[in-house]
C-alpha cells in the first residue's frame, strides 16, 4: 500500500515532473482546481465549518499566525485564513502563482505575511504557527518526505496549534498515481499510517459535502502532536 517513488521514476523526476506540470497551468481558480473552479465556494464553506469546530474545542489554537502550504494563487489564504488570522504565510514553489497571490490578496494587506517560494519537500518552517493548512498538495510528496514534512510542521506548532489536512482519498486500498501531474492519491489507511509515523494524532475528521460524484472523496483531518498538545475536540 505504501507508495514507492522508485517503482515509477526517480525521486528527482517525481518532483520535477510535478513542477513542470504546474508551470504550465494558468494562474486562475479554474487552473489550480483542475477545471473544477465552480466548487471553490463550496470548498471554502466546508473548510470554514471544519475550522470553526476546531475553535470551539477545549484549549483551541490561537488566531495569530497561520501557514498555507502549497498555496497556489492564494485562494485559501484570501477566502479562509486571512479573515481569521492576524498573519498568514504562504508556501508555493511556482513563481507565477506567488505573483498572482500577491495581486489577489494585496501586497499591502496587513494580514499577508511571508511568501516562501519552495517545494514542501524542502520547506522548513522558520516560525511557530497556530494553524498549518495543507490542501490538495500532499499528493506531491512521497511517503518518506510526507512523514518528514509532518514532523517539521509538528515542531513548528504553537502549544495548542493544529495541522489541517484536506486531501483526496481513494475509495480502494490502493495508491493511485497520476502521470499527468505526477501526484499520488492515498487510501485512508495509508494516510492514518503516515500520520502515526509522524507522531501525530487525529483530533477530528470529516468529509467535504457537495462535491461532484465523479471526483475523489475529500477528507479533512485536524492533527496535533501526540504530546504535549492540550487541545480536545468534542
Amino acid at each position: 500500500m505504501t507508495f514507492n517513488v522508485t517503482q515509477k521514476m526517480s525521486e528527482s523526476s517525481f518532483y520535477k515532473r510535478a513542477a513542470s506540470y504546474w508551470a504550465n497551468v494558468p494562474a486562475t481558480i479554474d487552473g489550480v482546481l483542475g477545471g473544477f473552479g465552480h466548487i471553490s465556494d463550496i470548498d471554502i464553506e466546508g473548510s470554514k465549518a471544519f475550522l470553526q469546530n476546531i475553535f470551539t474545542s477545549k484549549n483551541p489554537p490561537g488566531r495569530q499566525h497561520a501557514l498555507d502550504c502549497g498555496a497556489g494563487i492564494g485562494r485559501i489564504s484570501k477566502n479562509l485564513l486571512i479573515p481569521i488570522f492576524d498573519k498568514v504565510d504562504l508556501v508555493e514553489q511556482d513563481e507565477k502563482f506567488i505573483d498572482t497571490a500577491k495581486m489577489l490578496i494585496g501586497e499591502n494587506n496587513s494580514h499577508l505575511g511571508t511568501m516562501y517560494k519552495i517545494g514542501l519537500q524542502d520547506f522548513k518552517p522558520q516560525k511557530l504557527y497556530d494553524v498549518i493548512w495543507c490542501q490538495w498538495v500532499l499528493g506531491h510528496l512521497n511517503d518518506f518526505d510526507l512523514i518528514n514534512f509532518f514532523e517539521r510542521c509538528s515542531d513548528a506548532l504553537t502549544r495548542d496549534g493544529v495541522i489541517i489536512v484536506k486531501e483526496n482519498i481513494t475509495t480502494t486500498d490502493e495508491v493511485d498515481y497520476d502521470e499527468n501531474d505526477s501526484s499520488i492519491t492515498r487510501p485512508y489507511e495509508l494516510i492514518k499510517q503516515i500520520i502515526e509515523e509522524a507522531s501525530l494524532k487525529i483530533l477530528k475528521t470529516d468529509i467535504q459535502l457537495g462535491f461532484p460524484d465523479d471526483i475523489y472523496p475529500v477528507h479533512m483531518f485536524a492533527l496535533a502532536p501526540m504530546e504535549p498538545s492540550n487541545i480536545e475536540i468534542v
